[in-house]
């Protein structure tokens, strides 16, 4: 069962407009997605913070709060 407790957790954040949210994964290109769809929902929800997506911790220099959410990387079927 997947939960995506990152991607959840990064959008409450955002939602209640508690931070700024940089998603980190080592998968090219799903936290960049993740974050955009994130601030698209900027429209509907109507907050201001940003979002964004990297596949390296320095987008997370000076951070006042770290949250990780680590995981066993899927396999194909």
């Amino acid at each position: 069962m997947r939960v995506f407790v990152g991607a959840t957790t990064a959008h409450l954040l955002a939602l209640k407009g508690w931070a700024d949210v940089v998603l980190v994964d080592i998968v090219e290109g799903m936290p960049q997605g993740k974050a955009l769809d994130l601030s698209q929902s900027r429209g509907i929800y109507h907050f201001d913070g940003k979002t964004v997506g990297a596949n390296d911790y320095k987008a997370a220099k000076n951070s006042d709060l770290v949250i990780i959410t680590s995981g066993i990387p899927e396999n194909p079927a």
